[in-house]
């Protein structure tokens, strides 16, 4: 693809867009060139700020004729270097459209604009006492509209969902500048088809989210907490298992394996993680004595299949040092190795165990160490694929290939919550036909013949 560059003439017409504030330093766009995704690096040639959205229209409308390219943003958190400018051209940043229009208790919704952080709408809501249940690891800096863009989930997915189900309606301003709304302020509605749906998780290359309509529910009265030690995984997966035919509805269900248990236990309030198998991260929310009575039993199926230990984290404190032990696991993993690659599949249920137990093979055909946490609760798992060295990259690379392969071999996919960007885009044919790419195409190149949105991304 060829674009037109970001000439003089281009900026000051630009610069006359009202209710555009224009980055243009070069060292304040060093910032807009990465996201959380580690070796990825793509330099804007200019970021514009926008607070509304009439300048949104105006510049892609601009874009549109001048043929530069366009790459929105939210917070930069992403994993997959999907909101990186793999052309140059203008980062559209959305980050200070941040305001929280509405929390309507009586309809049991939310309206917010895309800047929006998670863990603020959270808090809004539960003034309200309403819950916003997506909670992706990085809640306290990721966007609502990146999360929609991505369809984030987080631990409580393996009961409430991802964002998608939580998303009723939208604003968005497609490529051509024009503004559409889709879906609805209600909890049914099906006319016409769902735009809403195609949008989400669309990573930003079929419109710019400039408003969400979002589902809430009442707060959760309580949460309490269990930690379960494994001298084996497979024992672990298979109280999981266990836990859900059961009939149990937990909040989260999480695992570390042992490698991750090594690296965090001594992070953990008690003794005796290091060495471990395995560990579960099990939480109940709801009414008091009801979720005291299902986390014991869930304990109870945990010592059944062969957990060394059952744990209660009591208070508020203790459980909040758990789930920072849970989210310290790819910063020291990142702190120790050169080489880190991030990877989110997900498997089934059943197949988790037989997934991590073939992982040594590749390890040992291309030199490299993976550490396996997640959701265990939806077959989620995270992988950081490591290397001493970054010479080991090319290997490391086919490694990710072969697992990714055998992934989809057991009836996985190949990303759960992170997206597609950059990262996983040469990885596409494996998991979809080419007639699905070839109908997805078009899809993007009916919303943006000219392809200036979000360039180079997923399929294009």
């Amino acid at each position: 693809m060829s674009y037109t560059p970001i000439t003089a003439d281009i900026r000051n017409r630009i610069a006359t867009i009202p209710g555009l504030r224009l980055i243009d330093d070069p060292q304040k766009i060093e910032d807009y060139a990465k996201d959380g995704t580690p070796d990825l690096f793509h330099r804007p040639e200019l970021v514009c700020e926008a607070t509304e959205v009439l300048p949104i229209r105006a510049l892609l409308r601009l874009a549109n004729e001048c043929r530069f390219p366009v790459t929105p943003r939210g917070l930069g958190t992403g994993l997959a270097g999907g909101s990186l400018p793999v052309f140059g051209g203008v980062v559209l940043s959305l980050a200070r459209m941040n305001r929280i229009l509405a929390i309507e208790p009586r309809n049991m919704i939310a309206v917010v604009e895309p800047g929006v952080l998670n863990l603020d709408l959270k808090n809004a809501a539960r003034e309200h006492g309403l819950y916003y249940p997506p909670d992706p690891a990085s809640l306290d800096t990721c966007s609502i509209g990146g999360n929609a863009a991505t369809n984030a989930g987080g631990p409580a997915c393996v009961k409430y969902g991802t964002t998608r189900d939580y998303i009723l309606g939208l604003e968005a301003v497609l490529p051509n500048g024009e503004l559409i709304a889709t879906g609805v302020r209600t909890r049914k509605g099906v006319v016409g088809y769902d735009m809403t749906r195609l949008l989400v998780g669309s990573e930003g290359t079929l419109g710019v989210i400039t408003k969400l309509i979002l589902r809430l529910i009442p707060h959760p009265a309580a949460v309490t907490t269990m930690v379960a030690l494994f001298p084996k995984l497979d024992p672990a997966m298979e109280a999981v298992t266990t836990i859900l035919m059961r009939g149990h509805c937990p909040s989260a269900l999480e695992f570390l394996d042992y490698r991750c248990l090594e690296l965090v236990g001594d992070l953990l309030p008690f003794q005796g993680a290091k060495g471990t198998g395995a560990m579960l991260l099990v939480e109940a929310d709801g009414e008091p004595e009801r979720i005291q009575r299902e986390i014991e039993a869930m304990g109870e199926v945990c010592l059944e299949g062969g957990a060394s230990d059952v744990l209660m984290a009591p208070d508020e404190a203790r459980r909040t040092r758990m789930w920072d032990v849970r989210k310290a696991v790819s910063l020291r993993v990142e702190e120790r190795y050169p080489l880190d690659v991030f990877e989110d599949v997900v498997v089934p249920l059943g197949r988790i165990a037989e997934l991590v137990a073939c992982l040594p093979e590749y390890e040992k055909a291309c030199g490299m160490t993976i550490y396996c946490f997640g959701h265990a609760g939806d077959g989620n798992i995270h992988l950081n694929i490591t290397a001493d060295s970054r010479e080991a990259a090319p290997r490391v690379e086919e490694g990710v290939r072969e697992i990714l392969k055998r992934v989809l071999v057991m009836g996985g996919t190949m990303s759960g919550e992170h997206g597609v960007g950059i990262a996983k885009q040469r990885f596409l044919p494996l998991e979809l036909s080419p007639e699905s790419i070839r109908l997805q195409r078009a899809i993007k190149l009916l919303f943006d013949p000219n392809l200036i949105l979000n360039p180079g991304k997923v399929f294009t």
